[in-house]
């Protein structure tokens, strides 16, 4: 049988959209995201390269590959390409992180609230170097996980450095 993908926006999104959750990469980076709605993501970052990252309205291409597995891949203003397989069913995924090589060489440029600094990270990935591209490829462990419903403005509000202690270590 062959797994056709979702276009965005269909019912079959609905395992997916308003999901919030936390999950660690067998590397030990751990990442926070929220699907805020078909084409839409928010996400913080709370350990790893560029730890203290944060991201509100991240357009994404968001599809459903299969029963309980969802695809969320994105471009960011700095030249890094992400892409998430989901599966929220099993609470596992995996990523693949494609950081351009100044993101490698100096990830502290990108440590802030990305959305008040577009104008800057455009300009580092204008800069460059882009290549050779770091490519980070990971499974990772869903360790908490919530349905908010979609466009929950209040679910990804603040950075990671503005949350309460052991925020990111809950589990459920």
């Amino acid at each position: 049988m062959t797994t056709v993908a979702t276009p965005a926006g269909h019912d079959e999104l609905r395992g997916i959209v308003g999901k919030h959750f936390i999950y660690t990469y067998a590397n030990g980076w751990r990442y926070e995201m929220y699907v805020k709605n078909a084409g839409t993501i928010d996400y913080r970052i709370h350990s790893g390269m560029v730890g203290g990252r944060w991201v509100r309205d991240q357009r994404v291409d968001l599809v459903r590959l299969g029963e309980d597995v969802y695809k969320v891949s994105w471009s960011e203003p700095t030249g890094t390409s992400v892409s998430v397989t989901v599966l929220p069913g099993s609470r596992r995924l995996h990523g693949v992180i494609f950081f351009p090589r100044w993101v490698h060489e100096h990830p502290e440029r990108t440590v802030c609230f990305q959305n008040d600094h577009l104008a800057r990270m455009a300009a580092y990935r204008e800069a460059g170097p882009t290549y050779p591209v770091h490519v980070v490829p990971e499974f990772a462990e869903i360790t908490f996980l919530e349905d908010r419903g979609p466009d929950d403005e209040s679910v990804i509000a603040v950075g990671p450095a503005d949350l309460p202690e052991g925020y990111a270590d809950r589990v459920n």
